[in-house]
C-alpha cells in the first residue's frame, strides 16, 4: 500500500523514523550490569536451506575493508560540524541505514583489542577464466585487525538497520529467514559502516568501521551516548533497545578523527507523551515511515514483495517485438564504454576511461565501486556435491527465491530461462563465450527516488546513485548465487563488473517491465526507469514469469519527455525501428555515451530517469495516477501533460544533501560547474522535425579480438537508423 503522506518536505538526514521527535538528555546511562548481545551464529552447514551459509564470505570481506589507507591531501569540505553531521547522516540513509546517530566516544567504550566472530569461509573458488574490466582499489586494503588502532578517533557514527519484516508460517523458507534475521541486518549494517568509513578516508580522515565479526569499540556504549538506544529490562535482564525497533536490528558503528556534530542521549519517556505521539507515527505523518504495517507492506508474503507486481496484466509475448531468430549475438568489445576505452568515440572519453576519472571522479560512487570491485572474487564459486532434497521442483524454488531476495532487499523479482541471446557472444580476449546455464534471476533495486528527486539527473550524485545499486546488487546476487550453490546447483551472479549476459533483454523477459522510448532502458510500473538490476544464471529448475502490459507503448506514444529533457539529443522523437532483431525507439548511444563519460559539470547522466512521469514517490495520489495511466487510455495524453504541470522532475532543494566534490590531479575539491537544469518543457516542432540519431548494428561494431582503435562511422551509423526503420515498416505491411 502506498504512503499516505508525502516526504517532500522532509530533511533526507532526518531518516525514515522521527527519532527527532524524542525527548532527550544530557548523559547516557551507564552501561554496568547489561546483558551481553547474543552472538551471530554462521555459518550452519548441516542446513543446506540455510541463508546464513550466504553471508560468511561477505563478512570477511567486510573485514578486511573495514580500515585502510588515508588520502593524504585532505578534502575542501564544509567547516560547520553540524553539516558535516546531516551529510553523514544522509549518505547513510542513502544506503538504507534505518537509523543513524553520532556521539563522542566515551573512554568506557574503548575496548583496547579487536573484537568479533571468526567465520570459517573456506577457500576462495574462480568460476572459468575471467577477464576482470575494474580492479579492486588499493584503498579498501587493510591491516590485520590486531594492529588496528582507533586510540586516535574522538567521534563515532552509529548505524543500525533494522530485521525486514517477519516471515508468515505461509512463506517458503519461513524458518530459515527467521534465524537469518539477526545475520542479514548485521552484514547489511557492516557494508554501510564499511561505506563510510571508506567514504572519510578518501576524503582525508582517518576512519574505521566496527562491526559484528571485527570491532574496537563497545557498541551498547556508543548506541546509548548517540541517542539510538535506551535501556530496557526484558526477559528479567538489562538490555538495550531502540525506541522504534527494540531489539530488531543489527548495528555497526564507524570511528573516526573528523570533527562532527553530535546527538543526545535519549531521556526517559513519560506514558502520557509516548500515548500522544503514537498516532502521528502510526499514520507516518510528516513523510517518515508508518507505524502502521499495511502501509509498509508488512500484510504481504516474502514472496509476493512490497509491490503489488501480481495486479499488473501478464500477457504471453512482449509489448514489443523480439525476433530470437535475427539477433546477432554481439561480443563485450562492443558495449560503447568499453569502445570508448579503445578511443572508438574521441580522445576525450578515451582520457577519462583510462584515468579512471569516468567513475572516479566523484568520491560518494568511487567508494562504492571500490567496495564492488572487491566482491567479484564471490560472484563464483562450486556447487555441493549432490542436489539438495526438495530442489528440483521449478514452482517451489522459484517462490523460494521471491521470499529470499524480498528479504535480503531486492525491491521486485522476475525469473525467466536464459535464452541464448541474451548472452554476449564472446569475452574481451576474444574468447566465445556459450551459455552455460538455463535460467536467469533478475534483482532490481531501487535507486532511491528521494535523493533523484534532489538531483537534475546530470548533476554530481548521479554517478553515485547507479553505484549504490550495483554495489547492493552485487551483494544480493552473490548472496543469492552463493545459496544456490549449497543446494548443489551451478550459480553465478552477474553484475556491472564481470558478466556474461545482457540485462535489458533479461529484464524483458522476465516481466520487470516493458521496453520505453529512453530505448536501451526497461521501465517498470511501480518504479519506472529507476533501478538498475544485478543478474543470478544457474541451472537450478525454476518456473519463468509471463511478460507485462501494462499499457507504457500507447504512453512512450504520446509523451516525448524523455527525448524533450535529454542533455545531448541522445533520445528519438520518432517511431520505433528494428534493431538486431528487436522492436525498439533505439537511442543514439555515441552521443549518449561520451556524454555521460565526459559531463563536465556531473558525474555521469540520468537525467531521462529523474524526468520520466513514471519516475514518481509512492504515495496514494501518485499511485491513482499511475492506475489512470495504465486503465484509461484516452487519460494518457493529459497524464504527461500534468506531469509537467506538476512539476514533477524539477530539482527538490530540501532533498540536496550532497557535496559537489571533483576529483582533479589527485585533489579532492569543489566542482567548479554544476549541471542544475530546470525542466525544458518546450522542445518546438522544428527540434522534433530536424532531430537525427545515429545507430550501429553488428556489422558497424569492432570484431570480438579487436585491442585497437575501431573509430565509430557516424556516416554509416545515420544511414543504418533509416535502413532499420524502413526494416520495421516493411515487417508491419507484411503482417
Amino acid at each position: 500500500m502506498p504512503k499516505l503522506f508525502s516526504s517532500r518536505n522532509r530533511a533526507p538526514h532526518l531518516g525514515p523514523y522521527p527519532l527527532e521527535r524524542l525527548p532527550r538528555s544530557n548523559s547516557a546511562p551507564s552501561t554496568e550490569g547489561l546483558a551481553e548481545t547474543p552472538p551471530l551464529r554462521l555459518p550452519a552447514p548441516e542446513n543446506p536451506y540455510s541463508i546464513a551459509n550466504s553471508f560468511a564470505r561477505f563478512f570477511e570481506l567486510y573485514r578486511r575493508l573495514r580500515n585502510g589507507e588515508v588520502r593524504a591531501q585532505a578534502a575542501s569540505i564544509p567547516s560547520d560540524p553540524e553539516e558535516r553531521l546531516r551529510h553523514l547522516k544522509s549518505l547513510s540513509y542513502f544506503l538504507d541505514a534505518s537509523q543513524v546517530g553520532a556521539c563522542l566516544i566515551p573512554g568506557d567504550a574503548r575496548l583496547g583489542r579487536t573484537v568479533g566472530i571468526d567465520f570459517d569461509v573456506g577457500p576462495d573458488s574462480a568460476y572459468g577464466d575471467q577477464q576482470y574490466m575494474y580492479s579492486p582499489s588499493k584503498n579498501g586494503s587493510a591491516e590485520e585487525d590486531s594492529a588496528t588502532d582507533c586510540s586516535h578517533h574522538d567521534y563515532a557514527l552509529a548505524i543500525l538497520v533494522e530485521y525486514t519484516r517477519d516471515p508468515s508460517l505461509q512463506d517458503p523458507l519461513a524458518e530459515e529467514m527467521h534465524a537469518s534475521q539477526a545475520a542479514r541486518a548485521a552484514a547489511r549494517a557492516a557494508e554501510v559502516a564499511v561505506v563510510i568509513a571508506m567514504y572519510l578516508r578518501r576524503l582525508g580522515w582517518p576512519a574505521c568501521a566496527h562491526m559484528a565479526n571485527a570491532g574496537d569499540l563497545d557498541t551498547r556504549s556508543i548506541l546509548l551516548n548517540a541517542g539510538l538506544a535506551e535501556i530496557k529490562t526484558i526477559g528479567g535482564s538489562r538490555r538495550i533497545a531502540n525506541p522504534f525497533l527494540g531489539e530488531r536490528f543489527g548495528a555497526a558503528l564507524v570511528s573516526t578523527s573528523l570533527e562532527m556534530g553530535v546527538d543526545r542521549p535519549l531521556a526517559v519517556r513519560g506514558l502520557l507523551s509516548e500515548l500522544l505521539a503514537r498516532p502521528a507515527r502510526w499514520l507516518g505523518v510528516g513523510g517518515a515511515r508508518p507505524g502502521w504495517g499495511r502501509l509498509n507492506g508488512a500484510h504481504r508474503g516474502l514472496a509476493e514483495g512490497i509491490y503489488p507486481m501480481e495486479r499488473i496484466k501478464r500477457v504471453d509475448a512482449p509489448t514489443t517485438r523480439i525476433n530470437a531468430g535475427d539477433i546477432q549475438r554481439q561480443p563485450k568489445r562492443a558495449e560503447f564504454f568499453t569502445r570508448a576505452a579503445f578511443g572508438d568515440i574521441g580522445s576525450g572519453a578515451e582520457r577519462e576511461m583510462h584515468h579512471g576519472r569516468f567513475s572516479e571522479k566523484e568520491p560518494i560512487g568511487a567508494t562504492m565501486s571500490a567496495v564492488a570491485a572487491e566482491m567479484i572474487p564471490l560472484q563464483y564459486g562450486e556447487p555441493a556435491e549432490g542436489h539438495a532434497s526438495g530442489s528440483d521442483d521449478p514452482w517451489a524454488n522459484a517462490a523460494r527465491i521471491r521470499a529470499l531476495s524480498h528479504f535480503l532487499g531486492a525491491d521486485i523479482v522476475g525469473i525467466t530461462p536464459a535464452y541464448e541471446h541474451t548472452w554476449y557472444s564472446h569475452h574481451m580476449d576474444g574468447k566465445p563465450i556459450e551459455p552455460y546455464h538455463k535460467n536467469a534471476i533478475v534483482l532490481v533495486l531501487d535507486q532511491s527516488q528521494e535523493t533523484m528527486s534532489g538531483s537534475s539527473g546530470d548533476d554530481w550524485i548521479s554517478n553515485s546513485q547507479s553505484f549504490r545499486a550495483y554495489m547492493r546488487g552485487a551483494f544480493l546476487a552473490s548472496v543469492i548465487a552463493e545459496h544456490i550453490r549449497g543446494l548443489g546447483w551451478s550459480a553465478r551472479s552477474h553484475t556491472v563488473w564481470e558478466e556474461d549476459v545482457l540485462h535489458i533483454p533479461l529484464c524483458i523477459h522476465s516481466g520487470i517491465g516493458e521496453l520505453s522510448r529512453i530505448g536501451e532502458t526497461v521501465l517498470n510500473p511501480f518504479l519506472g526507469p529507476r533501478f538498475k538490476d544485478s543478474i543470478v544464471t544457474t541451472d537450478m529448475p525454476l518456473a519463468a514469469d509471463k511478460y507485462v502490459d501494462f499499457g507504457l507503448q500507447d504512453f512512450c506514444n504520446q509523451c516525448n519527455k524523455c527525448a524533450r529533457e535529454c542533455p545531448c539529443d541522445a533520445i528519438p522523437y520518432g517511431d520505433k525501428i528494428l534493431f538486431n532483431g528487436y522492436e525498439i525507439w533505439k537511442p543514439d548511444v555515441q552521443r549518449c555515451a561520451n556524454y555521460r563519460i565526459t559531463n563536465p559539470a556531473g558525474a555521469v547522466c540520468g537525467r531521462c530517469m529523474a524526468t520520466c512521469p513514471f519516475q514518481a514517490e509512492n504515495t496514494l495520489f501518485n499511485r491513482a495516477l499511475l492506475w489512470a495511466g495504465i486503465h484509461l487510455p484516452f487519460a494518457r495524453t493529459s497524464l504527461a501533460k500534468f506531469d509537467d504541470w506538476r512539476g514533477n522532475g524539477e530539482m527538490n532543494p530540501v532533498k540536496k544533501w550532497w557535496w559537489d566534490l571533483e576529483e582533479v590531479d589527485g585533489k579532492l575539491a569543489p566542482a567548479k560547474k554544476v549541471n542544475a537544469r530546470p525542466l525544458f518543457f518546450k522542445p518546438g516542432a522544428a527540434r522534433k522535425k530536424e532531430h537525427k540519431v545515429a545507430v550501429f548494428p553488428p556489422h558497424l561494431s569492432p570484431p570480438a579480438d579487436c585491442n585497437e582503435a575501431f573509430p565509430v562511422d557516424r556516416k554509416a551509423g545515420l544511414a543504418a537508423q533509416q535502413q532499420c526503420a524502413a526494416a520495421l515498416q516493411q515487417m508491419e505491411k507484411e503482417q
